[in-house]
């Protein structure tokens, strides 16, 4: 049997880490674990979980270490992890990565390679501020995939709408945000001798291939 691989993805906002997680995860035929994709469910089936985390969520308080853990460690005991998995958007502080490295050591492995998704900060700003979605979830951008009609969806028609938090100050500040709260987490992979920088300014398929290359060599 093979050994388990777990990756950890690491990146700012408006990075492609999402991206690149369901393209490694595929090629690599892992599980894609998403934290915010754990949260929308938990919540949607209203589990005990996702109703602990609503009770904080509604407050505007951040969701405990140990409840997103919990949702976690659940995720990973289902049978379609034993090969592995991509975690993206966990762990975000270094208390949760030595969490992570307990629950893998249940698998006898711990993380394989954090490899960080680097871009510099106007072009995040770039990226996200220029980002429009349609109540359908489908996502546009004024650069990279317009609309054919400017702020017109291509599928139903509806008006296109920009999220508060893709709006470019508070983009400046989640980016902000994004790197004091995970500066100790990048030291942390760092130090443990995990951490790969990949270049995420090059087209996506080259970003791709670095990934792939920087598992292989892990």
């Amino acid at each position: 049997m093979k050994t388990p691989l777990f990756i950890v993805l690491l990146g700012p906002p408006g990075a492609g880490k999402g991206t690149q997680a369901k393209r490694l995860a595929q090629a690599l035929g892992l599980v894609h674990i998403s934290t915010g994709d754990l949260f929308r469910e938990h919540l949607k089936n209203e589990t005990v979980l996702g109703q602990l985390a609503q009770s904080f969520m509604s407050k505007g308080e951040l969701v405990p270490d140990d409840v997103t853990i919990k949702m976690v460690e659940e995720r990973l005991a289902q049978p379609d992890c034993e090969q592995g998995a991509v975690l993206d958007g966990f762990p975000r502080t270094p208390a949760q990565a030595e969490s992570l490295q307990d629950l893998l050591s249940q698998f006898g492995v711990g993380v394989k390679v954090a490899p960080l998704i680097a871009v510099p900060d106007d072009v995040l700003v770039e990226r996200l501020s220029g980002r429009w979605m349609s109540t359908s979830g489908r996502v546009y951008h004024a650069l990279y995939n317009p609309p054919a009609v400017k702020w017109i969806d291509d599928v139903d028609g509806s008006e296109l709408y920009q999220r508060d938090d893709d709006k470019p100050e508070t983009v400046r500040h989640r980016i902000e945000v994004y790197r004091e709260q995970t500066a100790p987490l990048i030291d942390y992979f760092l130090k443990k001798g995990l951490l790969v920088e990949i270049d995420g300014t090059q087209a996506i398929d080259c970003v791709t291939e670095n990934l792939m290359k920087a598992v292989k060599e892990a």
